[in-house]
């Protein structure tokens, strides 16, 4: 007697296959992911741009297209200077401006953002000090440096002061305009609670003028580096803008662009410096598109 075993469809069948759901990141890791996706690119194409301005630097004068005794290529203006800083040179030169010009540039701010926001928060003030503002705001700081070094001499005194009172403007006025365009819906409601006059100014006016201040010291920041630069061209024995100088008179080119690209890289350091320590202070700001 034999027994037949009937297989049903489902044996029959081959199982189906299971596939694993894809992995959905959390949201918070998406958004770091785009935001350094953003960065890269960012990097990227301003690594692009800076590469291609000193290709062309670096072509231009081999092809004949500037001349390369007052343009040498960018290879020869990098060992220069390496030289620069493999003596020594570079680097007293360097701190000998970063001194005055940190200096200037610390007792600006120290002296404008307590000032503007006493000029931007009390009329009496402003009516009093406008005229003056308006007299010396206008005066360029390079145009007053014969009388700073007239009356200081040609020493460190008198370069430390064009830079305080070139990098006091920008802090200043807009520190003014930051307390003075304070959005007036935020004032209505921290009267509406009763708060008096100093608790208003540290809770509202303080954290709204913040980023306006920080605009300001960032411009402070770039006119310390410049107005430095012209005035240790005058009567310096030391600094960034004498080694420039020097170096033109004596004809010694790549020298005088290395000191140029120092200078720039100078600036260029000290704005993203600003940047992260104002990021630091905003950080209860939404970004925009966030």
């Amino acid at each position: 007697m034999s027994i037949t075993t009937e297989k049903t469809l489902d044996e029959v069948a081959p199982a189906p296959e299971v596939r694993a759901a894809p992995v959905a990141l959390p949201p918070v890791e998406r958004t770091a992911a785009r935001r350094a996706g953003r960065l890269a690119f960012s990097a990227l194409t301003k690594s692009i741009a800076i590469a291609a301005l000193l290709l062309t630097w670096e072509i231009a004068p081999r092809l004949g297209l500037v001349d390369r005794i007052f343009l040498p290529p960018f290879s020869e203006v990098a060992v220069a200077w390496w030289e620069l800083l493999g003596s020594g040179e570079l680097a007293e030169h360097t701190w000998a401006s970063l001194t005055r010009s940190l200096t200037g540039f610390g007792l600006a701010v120290a002296i404008a953002v307590p000032l503007g926001l006493l000029i931007g928060w009390y009329r009496p003030v402003a009516d009093l000090l406008g005229p003056l503002l308006e007299v010396f705001r206008n005066t360029a700081a390079l145009a007053l440096l014969p009388v700073f070094v007239l009356l200081l001499g040609i020493g460190e005194t008198s370069k430390i002061s064009i830079v305080v009172y070139a990098c006091t403007w920008p802090v200043l006025l807009n520190t003014i305009s930051a307390v003075r365009t304070v959005d007036p819906t935020l004032l209505r409601l921290a009267k509406s609670m009763d708060l008096p006059a100093p608790r208003i100014f540290q809770k509202v006016i303080l954290p709204a003028s913040v980023p306006t201040v920080f605009t300001g010291i960032r411009l402070a920041g770039a006119v310390a580096i410049l107005v430095l630069v012209a005035a240790e061209m005058v009567g310096a024995k030391a600094g960034l803008g004498y080694l420039v100088n020097a170096s033109q008179f004596n004809f010694a080119i790549p020298q005088m662009y290395a000191g140029i690209i120092t200078i720039s890289a100078i600036g260029v350091a000290f704005n993203q410096l600003l940047v992260a320590i104002e990021r630091r202070f905003t950080s209860w700001r939404t970004p925009n598109g966030s």
